[in-house]
């Protein structure tokens, strides 16, 4: 599975391409095949994302998750905050790091 994310552009937030917009939550995220590229492009071109690039990821029973683990920190939010971070979907994303 291919996912985008990138940075929200007004707020610098990481998000996740959900098929029709664009989500807080890395659960909402689509595959997006071999159209990642030209999606982002497109999503930076209309100033929607900035930093924009595919990712590797798996789907199971309790959602998507991010291959690489640069990409899990990511998804969950500031490590050295955690009262800061998103609270995900997938009960057990605080694992995904380890």
């Amino acid at each position: 599975m291919k996912i985008l994310t990138g940075n929200d552009l007004g707020t610098g937030d990481v998000i996740w391409w959900a098929g029709d917009g664009w989500s807080r939550q890395v659960g909402d995220s689509v595959d997006v095949g071999d159209k990642g590229d030209e999606l982002a492009r497109a999503e930076e071109a209309a100033l929607r994302v900035v930093g924009a690039y595919v990712i590797d990821a798996t789907v199971d029973e309790e959602g998507v998750r991010p291959a690489h683990i640069k990409d899990r920190i990511r998804a969950l939010g500031p490590t050295v905050r955690p009262d800061l971070t998103l609270k995900p979907n997938d009960a057990d994303a605080g694992n995904w790091v380890i």
